[in-house]
């Protein structure tokens, strides 16, 4: 069952914040620009003749303003973000000139403070907004004094516009505080839905190993069925002869030469019943086995292959083992896996020990190998599917390990790696003996 969504949602601040930076910054810059753009028509159209070279140098300057904040945000930053009081004054200072040299209150580019405000509780916290209005305020109490005479509308034209510029400055902040916990609870849920799509794709990978694994065992054991059969028909119907001419009375040596060939065709029968043995279907059932025995036969295996030339294989056996208790041959294949990869490891006249040792965590089984080690960065990426250093590999070996003994209780773990030494532990758990409860027994 997959775990429930969480009703607190964290969102790393400093990636949100930039995030919401990002966002927003394109919006700002077209509040900006619409504002310029209208201006321009406003002087060239409405204001004053005398004072439209003085207005239009005005927005000249922030017309240059804006154009430094499109540079930045198209590299993906955000212009004087550190210093969002000082923007603010400059821009309270930009619109108590437009002000002035239009027509003092009554002028429309008293309206910038808006746009002013807004676009700093898009872009700010409440506090810098806040501040923001603040400077705003005092801008736009400075225009009657520049007047030679402030009549009574012009006073109520201030309060008015103050009290309006405190609200929008309200109900902005409110407004954006609600849409960035809005955005940073989307963008919890998105950091959620990845890490569940990565999860499912995780599994999914692990699945598909399995089951490429399963389909290669079972075209094994089809093959090894079926060479077992085609070879061993001829085999018996060879023994036979054998055995028939050594009952005649022939020369000792011709007996002696007719044992070895017989000898040696027990040995090929033994070799293909070991193959048969190990490709057959694996039996999910546990079982109790010996660990001793499990590990002798996996060597048996191994001694057929190629690269087992010239290397010594040492093993040193805690005696009184207690028995194991799993699916015997996915023990099996998990011994296996970890010797054929430590004689590919190792070059001729390499050496690897296998011991066992009992300790607090269960039985301990540690494969030891004298080659070249495995480098640190591949030390990680070990028992994910498909992941090999070798050329011809399929990545598979220490995955399905893992699994296997995960599914009984046991692990598996690379002990350490370095060039001349690398050592994997697996670790199963021995039968649990069950003692008597002393509570129970009564002395009769």
């Amino acid at each position: 069952m997959n775990p429930p969504v969480s009703a607190t949602l964290t969102v790393d601040p400093t990636r949100a914040d930039a995030d919401w930076q990002l966002s927003v910054e394109w919006i700002v810059l077209r509040i900006r620009w619409f504002g310029l753009v209208v201006g321009a028509i406003l002087v060239n159209t409405l204001s004053p003749p005398d004072n439209r070279g003085t207005l239009n140098g005005i927005l000249l300057l922030g017309a240059a303003y804006a154009a430094c904040d499109s540079y930045w945000h198209w590299r993906g930053q955000v212009f004087l973000y550190k210093v969002p009081l000082f923007t603010s004054l400059m821009e309270a200072i930009f619109i108590g000139l437009l002000c002035l040299f239009d027509r003092g209150l009554e002028s429309p580019f008293r309206y910038y403070y808006f746009l002013s405000l807004l676009v700093c509780a898009i872009r700010y916290s409440p506090l810098v907004t806040y501040s923001t209005f603040a400077l705003h305020s005092a801008s736009f109490s400075l225009l009657p004094f520049t007047l030679s005479t402030a009549t009574t509308d012009q006073v109520a034209t201030l309060i008015l516009m103050i009290v309006f510029m405190g609200w929008a400055t309200w109900a902005s902040t409110s407004m954006t505080s609600l849409m960035r916990e809005t955005a940073d609870k989307l963008s919890a849920l998105n950091q959620q839905l990845e890490q569940r799509i990565e999860r499912r794709t995780r599994e999914l990978q692990q699945s598909q190993a399995m089951l490429v694994q399963q389909e290669k065992q079972a075209a094994f054991g089809l093959l090894a069925a079926g060479i077992a059969h085609e070879v061993g028909n001829p085999l018996a119907a060879i023994s036979s002869l054998v055995q028939l001419m050594n009952r005649k009375k022939l020369e000792p040596e011709m007996h002696e030469r007719l044992g070895l060939i017989d000898e040696q065709l027990l040995r090929i029968q033994r070799t293909l019943r070991e193959l048969v043995e190990f490709s057959r279907p694996r039996l999910a059932e546990t079982s109790q086995f010996d660990l001793h025995d499990v590990i002798s036969t996996a060597l048996n295996i191994a001694k057929y292959y190629k690269r087992m030339k010239g290397k010594t294989i040492q093993t040193n056996f805690e005696e009184g083992l207690p028995p194991i208790v799993a699916v015997r041959d996915q023990v099996l294949q998990v011994f296996l896996n970890l010797i054929l990869n430590a004689l590919d490891a190792t070059e001729e006249g390499g050496v690897i020990q296998i011991s066992t040792r009992k300790s607090e965590k269960g039985i301990e089984v540690e494969v030891k190998d004298n080659g070249n080690g495995i480098a640190p960065m591949d030390q990680l990426k070990l028992f994910e599917p498909y992941f090999t250093t070798k050329s011809t590999g399929t990545g598979l070996g220490l995955f399905i390990s893992r699994h296997i003994l995960e599914g009984s209780n046991g692990t598996i773990r690379l002990a350490r790696s370095v060039p001349g030494e690398t050592v994997f532990v697996v670790t199963l758990q021995p039968r649990q003996t069950t003692e008597p409860n002393p509570s129970n027994s009564s002395a009769e």
